[in-house]
């Protein structure tokens, strides 16, 4: 159903059933339509020979127009044999028009447009299909958005109302999803709550007593009576007894909701941290690492002090606000309602900011992340920074971002400074109010001087607890701020979930089947009906131009990735259904860039196997030929590597990385690029090595030289995400065909170089 059309009233075939007109560059009155409804449209933004240049694909009922900006249309009837095809790679799609003999006509476009080009495929293939059957076509079914189910125009993802909802400033009710980490401590919570109640109660106990001793004391003493010395012992110890009380029970419930609040901040933290190292690699390809590194750190500090400090003290000041007030109205309910009176300005001050306060430090907290980013880019690549002498222009990165940071701070500061001086003028006044009320009921001996003092002491206390409420809103919004960044974290799914029903897969025999495998990056499709199979035992090399998809297929074949079309089976069972940590045991991966972690060489080759023995350790670095270059360093496998192995030369850090994931003993093993970072002489140290370690290991090998893959069983050549050539080497040279124009190109290339040398 098309947006805002009446779903008992909708007429496909009225004039315009799409409710919503073509984009606004284009007008509508001159395409010539005949009385037409229009199904589906698409807005190309490339000419054929791939510069930008404006477009627009309209599908009617019967014919599929193609508007030029010129003005020229050319136009193809729907049906009599013509299919409308689209495809995708490297960031641009395409639109080809066919009959059963030959293209008609292609459009090219960029990603933006794949959801609406996608669309008007479907609507043209419905329409073909009821042309050729002779019957109407059906109404076009329409994408819907994930969050409300609303129907959605070409090209939107979800509708503006729910796009609206992702970006609203958070709220407050946020905070109350701290509760699942504060359920496992409620005995203490509990404890901590009595333990403020008594030690409120125990603070209001001396302006209390300060009634008798002023009545019954002090002003009968300036009056000639004498003092009663056992009545003043015993108003004085009162004082004595309640500050006491007020000193232990304060203490112990700091104490007690201190040590919670730290244990949940501890909870938070380990729960963030667990849940992200769940979620799949497409999350973080979409996330900057300050800005997470900033989420567990900055944000959990911050509700942690907001718990530990913050609430305490609101609950505190909520408590003796209440009980105040039960007293005052007490003792005298009149002076009690003129001490009241400031509370409802107050209460609509709090209204209006709060809200300017929450959004801004939402901003800040963005802002602050960008900050962290910058730092966390230019620290870990400071050689490139220096050795492309761009000090200047890391700095003035960092000067930018502490610019825009101060402009989003000054414009919450603008509203807090105004917001808490006003809170205090207003108690000032109200405090003045009493003083003058008061004084009007002494002069009538309405009240005593006793109350008077007694209620000038509450009410001191009254509007201290008040304008200390006031401030909280300002840490109140940061924490909201900050539990609303956590929780995105928490609330994402995983794109690689665990099966519902595992299978263990044990240790698996190696063999792999890909069966009409097909996935995309987003709107980009990567790979496309591709079907392998690899024996257990079997060495396969992947070899293409970069972008062909190499990378992608192993990257499914480990599950770092969800396959969108087909399956990936091992030893005949979908992967899908594996636990993905005791799947991924089976699989040793050495990347095409080694990262080590700040460790030991021997913490670092036992990553995957913190239990082994140093024996087992020197094992595995004998066979990556590491063993050699590791004695003559100062400390051996002692040595520190540095961070991200910086301590070690290229070809040092993937021997150690090939190390790690032999060590594991895996029953597949898949080599990334895994010499690219050596020398010639390494390289051949490495492959000697591997001669051995393929017996009886499934290995994927991905090498752009293929010089590196002539011992592999089988080649597996892959263009435009499609595999198009398999075999052994000499066989796919002698065929001619994409192995053998990759292997002339490269041979080529190293002829010239060598000339060039």
């Amino acid at each position: 159903m098309w947006i805002g059309c009446d779903p008992v009233e909708y007429n496909w075939r009225m004039k315009s059933p799409f409710c919503a007109p073509l984009p606004d560059s284009w007008n509508q009155e001159n395409l010539p339509l005949r009385d037409e409804a229009i199904l589906a449209w698409l807005e190309t933004d490339l000419d054929e020979n791939m510069n930008f240049s404006k477009g627009l694909l309209v599908l009617t009922e019967s014919r599929l127009l193609d508007w030029r900006h010129d003005g020229q249309i050319r136009q193809w009837q729907v049906g009599g044999g013509h299919a409308l095809e689209i495809a995708d790679h490297a960031g641009v799609g395409r639109l080809s028009l066919r009959d059963a003999h030959a293209g008609l006509a292609f459009w090219r476009y960029t990603l933006g447009q794949d959801a609406a080009a996608r669309r008007l495929v479907q609507c043209f293939t419905e329409c073909a299909a009821a042309a050729r059957e002779g019957r109407v076509p059906p109404p076009p079914r329409l994408e819907h958005c994930p969050g409300c189910g609303v129907a959605l125009l070409p090209g939107e993802i979800r509708c503006g109302a729910c796009a609206a909802l992702e970006n609203r400033p958070p709220s407050t009710i946020t905070l109350f999803r701290l509760w699942r980490f504060a359920r496992p401590y409620k005995a203490q919570l509990f404890a901590g709550f009595l333990l403020t109640l008594l030690s409120t109660a125990a603070t209001l106990v001396p302006p209390y007593l300060t009634m008798p001793l002023m009545d019954r004391v002090l002003i009968p003493f300036q009056n000639g009576r004498p003092i009663d010395p056992h009545l003043v012992a015993l108003y004085l110890s009162g004082l004595l007894a309640a500050a006491l009380a007020a000193w232990g029970l304060g203490w112990a419930r700091t104490y007690v909701l201190a040590r919670v609040s730290e244990r949940m901040g501890v909870d938070l933290r380990v729960s963030t941290y667990r849940h992200l190292q769940t979620l799949s690699l497409e999350y973080f390809g979409a996330k900057r690492t300050g800005d997470l590194v900033a989420r567990i750190g900055a944000e959990t500090d911050r509700i942690n002090v907001f718990l530990s400090l913050h609430l305490l003290d609101f609950a505190t000041d909520l408590l003796m606000i209440a009980m105040t007030s039960a007293i005052l109205l007490s003792i005298n309910p009149w002076l009690a309602l003129v001490t009241l009176t400031p509370l409802p300005f107050i209460g609509w001050m709090i209204h209006v900011v709060r809200d300017r306060l929450r959004h801004g430090f939402e901003q800040s907290d963005r802002v602050w992340s960008e900050i962290t980013n910058v730092l966390t880019d230019t620290i870990p690549g400071i050689r490139v920074v220096k050795a492309f002498a761009q000090e200047e222009r890391e700095v003035s990165r960092f000067e930018k971002a502490n610019a825009r940071n101060l402009e989003v701070n000054d414009r919450v500061n603008r509203y807090w400074s105004l917001f808490a001086p006003s809170v205090t003028l207003l108690t000032e006044i109200g405090l003045l109010v009493v003083w003058i009320f008061g004084i009007w009921q002494v002069s009538k001996s309405q009240i005593t001087v006793g109350v008077l003092t007694a209620f000038l002491a509450y009410i001191s206390r009254f509007y201290t607890r008040l304008d200390s409420m006031s401030r909280i809103v300002s840490v109140t919004q940061k924490a909201a701020a900050g539990a609303k960044r956590i929780f995105d974290i928490l609330d994402q799914s995983s794109g690689v979930p665990e099966p519902a029903n595992p299978v263990d897969p044990g240790r698996v025999e190696g063999a792999i089947e890909l069966r009409e495998v097909g996935f995309r990056y987003g709107n980009r499709s990567v790979l496309k009906d591709v079907n392998l199979s690899i024996s257990p035992g079997e060495m396969i090399g992947l070899v293409g131009q970069s972008g062909s998809g190499k990378s992608t297929l192993v990257n499914l074949i480990c599950r770092f990735y969800d396959v969108a079309d087909g399956a990936i089976l091992v030893d005949g069972k979908d992967i899908r259904t594996f636990p993905v940590s005791k799947y991924r045991q089976n699989i040793g991966l050495v990347l095409q860039e080694p990262f080590l972690f700040f460790g030991t060489i021997a913490e670092n080759i036992a990553y995957g196997k913190p239990e082994a023995s140093l024996d087992e350790i020197v094992a595995a670095a004998r066979a990556a030929h590491a063993h050699e270059f590791i004695l003559r360093l100062p400390h051996g496998y002692d040595s520190l590597v540095g961070e991200r192995g910086q301590a070690l030369s290229g070809g040092e850090r993937q021997r150690i990385s090939i190390a790690r994931a032999l060590l594991i003993d895996p029953r597949i093993l898949i080599m990334d690029e895994a010499t690219s970072s050596v020398d010639t002489e390494t390289e051949l140290e490495i492959q000697g090595a591997l001669e051995n370690l393929v017996q009886g290991r499934t290995t994927i090998a991905i090498a752009h030289r293929l010089s590196t893959l002539r011992r592999a069983d089988r080649l597996v050549v892959m263009e435009r995400g499609r595999i198009v050539e398999t075999g052994p080497h000499d066989e796919l040279l002698a065929k001619g065909g994409a192995y053998f124009r990759l292997h002339e190109a490269q041979t080529k290339h190293l002829d010239e170089g060598a000339q060039n040398a």
